[in-house]
């Protein structure tokens, strides 16, 4: 069961034409579409987010995406087919000081299991990047934690090349 084209998708992004969020032919039948996320995708999202390894997002995601949807700085997406979200990704948008172009953060980029492999993560692919081209961005990262070894071949497959050395420190949370 194939499902849209991602290659016609892509050029069209990669050539700088206008692209508007509209429906493409999905396996099942339906038609998925790329949409800005709404409040009352929360659920959705937190179910999602299960699928990475964050249970219990559902007792803040409402409040995490009223912020999120505030920030100009920031935006999440979700891939739907009528009602039910197959995927999201969550981005930021971070100026550089040193160079012209500002760089596109992939903060969270989830597809449902039962919707892997169908080209949902490739039309969100391919948003990301036209977001990132619209605002500038000369490049897009995203990190991705060495055990997920298939979403680094889709990566991969997007064009992605790895960038070696990423440092991290926690911090534990205080409530203010």
């Amino acid at each position: 069961m194939k499902c849209w084209s991602s290659s016609m998708f892509s050029i069209a992004v990669k050539r700088g034409m206008q692209k508007a969020l509209r429906p493409l032919p999905y396996s099942s039948g339906g038609l998925m579409q790329v949409r800005s996320a709404v409040q009352s995708d929360s659920e959705s999202i937190a179910e999602l987010l299960v699928s990475l390894g964050y249970p219990g997002t559902e007792l803040f995601m409402d409040e995490k995406i009223r912020q999120l949807l505030s920030r100009p700085d920031a935006t999440l997406f979700v891939a739907v087919e009528g009602s039910n979200v197959l995927g999201f990704v969550s981005l930021h948008f971070i100026p550089q000081i040193a160079l012209e172009g500002d760089f596109c953060r992939i903060s969270y980029f989830c597809v449902s299991e039962t919707a892997r492999n169908k080209g949902v993560g490739a039309m969100l692919e391919a948003e990301i990047t036209f977001q990132a081209q619209r605002r500038q961005c000369d490049r897009i990262e995203v990190h991705c934690h060495s055990r997920r070894e298939a979403a680094h071949r889709f990566y991969y497959r997007q064009g992605y090349s790895e960038s070696p050395r990423y440092l991290i420190k926690s911090l534990k949370l205080h409530k203010l």
